[in-house]
């Protein structure tokens, strides 16, 4: 949404809110795990349109003690891996370039190669950042790892991974399921084809939207305004390498200049 390049250039300070939100969408990512193995959303759209339903179609899976993927474990990742440790008793895989083995195991999880996880895991889960590096990340090659009983769940970003392929995947029975909370394009287009699989569960890019999550954000970004103004540096500092031109400018415009970075 923002050039950061170009804001570090000027000296202007980028922050953000990231993980104020981290509950909303850990709570809704589990929901999806929970609806997918259950068969809760398939077993609720066939009540309300067939006549003497053979409940035995909807047999679902347990949880319990099954293997789930987290693809990248910052803030929401890391409270995925709680949930499911604590709740379930689930054996955490973890995908995250950015982080050592030593910090992903403090979190929680062990750290294995991307293909690995495909390949291991019941449920994978994915919670990065859409960057130039993880846009496309899940393609017809990776869906193609997946053990056919498996599900594939993004709240994070669209784009992250390739519908088509994931769409073509489903169908193909290279995997059980999916839930989707973001597209490319959002809302997507009636007809696109991921809404029309019975084993999908979709929504509106709302992980995040909880009466809760809203108010840790703006609260965030109140005490984080206040913060900047009184020269401090921000907590969720995105471009550190511009404090200083942005000290230069904070201290013509303010009148003094700012705290210096840690």
């Amino acid at each position: 949404m923002i050039d950061v390049d170009d804001c570090t250039k000027a000296g202007i300070i980028v922050v953000n809110q990231s993980g104020t939100n981290k509950e909303g969408v850990a709570e809704h990512a589990l929901g999806l795990i929970l609806s997918l193995s259950k068969k809760i959303a398939t077993s609720d759209r066939a009540m309300r349109t067939v006549t003497n339903l053979a409940r035995r179609q909807f047999q679902g899976n347990d949880i319990r003690g099954k293997t789930i993927g987290i693809v990248g474990i910052g803030n929401i990742g890391t409270r995925v891996s709680e949930l499911c440790r604590g709740l379930f008793g689930m054996t955490v895989l973890v995908y995250d370039p950015y982080l050592t083995a030593e910090q992903v195991a403090a979190r929680g999880g062990t750290q294995v190669g991307l293909e690995e996880l495909m390949r291991r895991s019941d449920y994978i889960t994915v919670h990065c950042p859409r960057t130039k590096d993880s846009f496309g990340m899940f393609g017809a090659e990776q869906f193609a790892m997946m053990k056919p009983t498996a599900y594939f769940v993004n709240t994070a970003r669209g784009g992250i991974h390739d519908e088509a392929a994931l769409a073509e995947a489903l169908r193909r029975g290279q995997l059980a399921g999916a839930g989707l909370d973001v597209f490319l394009q959002e809302p997507p287009p009636l007809d696109h084809p991921l809404l029309h699989l019975d084993n999908v569960i979709v929504s509106p890019h709302n992980a995040g939207l909880t009466d809760e999550s809203i108010l840790e954000m703006v609260t965030a970004t109140a005490h984080q305004w206040i913060g900047i103004f009184e020269g401090r540096v921000p907590p969720r500092l995105v471009n550190p390498e511009a404090w200083p031109l942005y000290s230069k400018r904070f201290a013509e415009i303010i009148g003094h200049a700012p705290d210096p970075l840690p």
